[in-house]
């Protein structure tokens, strides 16, 4: 068919204007895994805009097109290096536009064809390309190959499952054997480079072998697949007929008065239920399904689903034990043996125990260790369940985004379950466990529901009493379960959510806190972990001090475990190979065996020239300290940020530097800098998003340390919000910033005078180690933080 033969109803843009291309050209679609044969006809689906361009103006100007194959087809945009030089020409024998916007061709093959050359300037593809005629020479060989080629294709297409008759028709039709190949290959079931390189193989004799090997392969892949079916089906047909005799033997059983295997099974599970000591609504529900099952037919699919449920029914633990009386003395002496310091957290756990000694009852309050990774979160509930003498099981949140995790799957869906709640009081075995929801800041929230929302069941004391799992059916009493939740923030809590809790602060441990923890728990774990005994290998204390100070910055402790252990590593190998029967680590030997340190003290190198303030920040791992830079350059007043500062940083640097200019004269500082001058202010570890309402005090700071030529301190740093009259304002994490400070080897910290209700908060050694500067206007600041002026202010040129 030519291509005039289009539909006149094809839904052509008209309107476009058509590129001009020469007579001896041909516009070129390029093709994702599909290789168009002579004389075969199929349809082609382009979507491309170039490719839906080029089709169009194929079809108004009535022009034959070349189809080529291309290499990748993950290429959206190929040019003439991404496409095979050998493809086909085309007739577009129909051009259709479907309702969701979708262009089809339907193409039939007329002629391989080679492209010479592309033209250049076109806003699709289009080459100059040779034809190649198909071999018309016969020969006894041609004709013998093309009869065994023929009874090979009519055996393929015969062995394919429902193959249109019109294709049997059409290979016992044809008498060219070129014809015959392309056919053949056109609807084998191989990759497409294997038919591009059918389509450019020209020898007649050579392509006909190439088709006949593929064909040969496929009827045998496809006998393969034949007799598989057959026996697949023949099994399935003796399964049916096994589970109908099976029946009728069990009816014959029955009849008879004779037991079977089934009513022992049930004699068994009524003995069960009985013993599970289930509510009267369980245990309903639980004879309602055991009948359910006892009619069933051991072959029936929802047999093994109602089994499944009665055996989670039978092993939760629905009777609550004897609770052992809590006693006070015994937890504070298990709270002081698995945790140095934490003083305030130790007595408000002693207050949770002895409210629940007396009021067993009663509605605790769930308690939430809120702190950065490592300061002894989980370790806590532990303790706790220790000190309680109750099971202890952990429910890890992170990442938990579907509801059914929380409430369970209902039994209609296959491989339904219990939700994590009631999956982990059967783990425990008993309905006064301790339950640690870990991580319950990082749930989130999918498009299968709102799983916090279903925390607020089990976390409600007027609710939880009767808490209905989705699996279960029926409700199951948490009222006696000992909740304790941890996090690393709570900005990921939501409210409703964090209302239910009490929440406790865990900030970081100061260095003599970390020495005495490494000493009394972490090198005796670390031995023990590296096969070590106390009598082969021992640390001194000032190489433990060394490693917390020049190998670690964090708020916890497992950086100094994994430190501890990579030395205690290095040991082991000695006591293996027997060079040493035991190893001191002195702190000389810290060097040899983790390398050079890693956190050198640069505060004062930061800040031996004006414009540099140490500032204090909090980060979900802990507090941590933070450099303020500013510099000054030639320029018309403009105000660079840099340093991935967030907006309410932005915001805090621009209020401290109308605060600089609307007291320029105050601090001696010539107003005409402004106008001449661009002030920069740089927050170093650009890489790392940083924002907070707390750096303002900081940046007033490094400007007025710049503008006027004075340096900070460098044994200073300060945190605290600014206000547009002068003002110091609040801030939190105050523990974790002091903490911080007093790690780095700071003396003094400047804090908003409205903070002194978290001084308490502040850990003693850390109290002991610095000096405090409480701020109430930012004169306080710059009076406490910036050295003598070594130079007169530089004045405007």
């Amino acid at each position: 068919m030519a291509a005039s033969d289009v539909s006149s109803a094809t839904p052509v843009s008209s309107s476009e204007r058509s590129t001009p291309i020469p007579a001896d050209a041909l516009i070129i679609v390029p093709a994702r895994n599909t290789v168009l044969f002579p004389n075969v006809i199929i349809p082609i689906t382009i979507g491309r805009a170039k490719s839906i361009a080029a089709a169009q103006q194929a079809v108004r100007e009535q022009r034959q097109i070349g189809i080529l194959l291309q290499r990748d087809a993950e290429v959206d945009d190929p040019g003439p290096d991404d496409l095979y030089r050998i493809g086909t020409v085309a007739n577009i024998v129909r051009y259709i536009t479907g309702a969701d916007e979708t262009h089809h061709l339907v193409c039939q093959g007329v002629q391989r064809m080679r492209v010479l050359d592309y033209l250049p300037g076109t806003p699709f593809l289009a080459a100059r390309v040779l034809q190649i005629p198909e071999p018309t020479t016969t020969s006894p060989e041609i004709e013998a190959r093309f009869l065994n080629l023929q009874r090979q294709a009519l055996e393929a297409a015969q062995l394919l499952p429902q193959v249109p008759q019109e294709l049997i028709a059409a290979l016992q039709g044809t008498n060219s054997p070129a014809t015959l190949a392309d056919l053949a290959t056109s609807y084998m079931d191989i990759k497409p480079q294997e038919k591009q390189d059918i389509l450019e193989t020209i020898d007649l004799a050579a392509r006909m072998d190439k088709v006949s090997r593929h064909l040969a392969e496929r009827i045998e892949v496809l006998r393969l697949s034949q007799e598989i079916g057959q026996k697949t089906k023949a099994a399935f047909d003796e399964r049916q007929r096994e589970a109908i005799l099976r029946e009728q033997m069990a009816t014959i059983q029955r009849q008879l008065g004779e037991g079977d295997g089934k009513a022992a099974e049930v004699a068994e599970l009524t003995k069960s239920i009985a013993a599970a000591k289930m509510p009267p609504e369980a245990e309903g529900q639980a004879q309602k399904e055991l009948r359910r099952y006892e009619r069933m037919p051991e072959a029936a699919a929802e047999s093994g689903m109602v089994r499944s449920y009665l055996d989670w029914l039978i092993d939760l633990p629905w009777s609550l034990p004897e609770e052992k009386p809590i006693d006070i003395t015994e937890a504070r002496r298990i709270l002081d043996a698995d945790h140095y310091g934490l003083e305030k957290i130790k007595s408000r756990i002693i207050e949770y125990l002895a409210v629940r000694k007396l009021a067993p009852s009663g509605k605790a309050p769930i308690l939430c260790f809120v702190g950065p990774p490592g300061v002894g979160k989980t370790s806590l509930g532990q303790s706790i369940a220790r000190a309680m003498s109750r099971p202890f099981v952990r429910v890890s949140l992170g990442g938990v985004h579907d509801e059914a995790e929380i409430r369970g799957h209902r039994r209609t869906y296959i491989g339904a379950l219990p939700g994590n709640i009631i999956q982990a009081i059967k783990k425990a075995g008993a309905r006064n466990c301790v339950m640690m929801l870990d991580e319950i800041d990082k749930m989130g929230r999918g498009i299968q529901g709102d799983p916090s929302a279903a925390m607020l069941e089990v976390l409600d004391p007027e609710q939880n009493g009767t808490f209905r799992d989705n699996y279960l059916g029926v409700p199951f009493d948490l009222s006696r379960v000992v909740f304790i939740a941890t996090a690393n923030m709570l900005d990921g809590v939501p409210g409703p959510l964090l209302d239910r809790m009490e929440i406790i602060s865990l900030a970081g441990y100061t260095e003599e806190e970390k020495l005495e923890i490494a000493k009394r728990y972490l090198v005796r774990r670390q031995l023990e972990a590296n096969g070590l005994k106390s009598e082969q290998a021992e640390i001194e204390p000032d190489a433990l001090r060394l490693i917390i100070r020049s190998y670690t910055r964090e708020a916890g402790v497992r950086n100094l475990e994994r430190e501890i252990g990579k030395v205690f590593r290095n040991v082991a190998v000695q006591i293996a190979e027997g060079s040493a029967s035991h190893v001191t680590i002195a702190p000389k030997d810290i060097v040899t065996l983790l390398g050079q340190p890693r956190f050198e003290n640069e505060i004062a190198m930061r800040t031996s020239i004006p414009g540099v303030a140490t500032g204090l920040a909090w980060t979900p791992v802990g507090g941590d300290i933070l450099f303020i830079e500013a510099s000054r350059t030639p320029g018309r007043g403009a105000l660079i940020l840099t340093g991935q500062l967030g907006e309410v940083m932005r915001e805090s640097v621009q209020a401290a530097l109308t605060l600089v200019k609307s007291r320029a004269s105050q601090l001696g500082i010539d107003p005409t800098i402004f106008e001449k001058s661009d002030i920069h202010v740089h927050v170093p570890a650009g890489a790392t998003p940083k924002d907070g309402p707390s750096a303002g005090v900081a940046m007033f700071t490094a400007l007025t340390s710049l503008l006027t030529d004075r340096t900070v301190r460098s044994d200073t740093a300060m945190t605290g919000e600014i206000s547009l009259r002068g003002l110091v304002l609040p801030v939190g994490g105050i523990k974790e910033k002091v903490v911080a400070a007093a790690a780095a080897g700071l003396t003094r910290v400047m804090l908003p005078a409205r903070n002194k209700r978290d001084f308490d908060d502040i850990p003693a050694s850390a109290r002991a180690k610095l000096e405090f500067i409480w701020l109430e206007r930012v004169d306080d600041a710059i009076a406490a933080a910036l050295e003598a002026a070594k130079t007169t202010p530089a004045a405007a040129e």
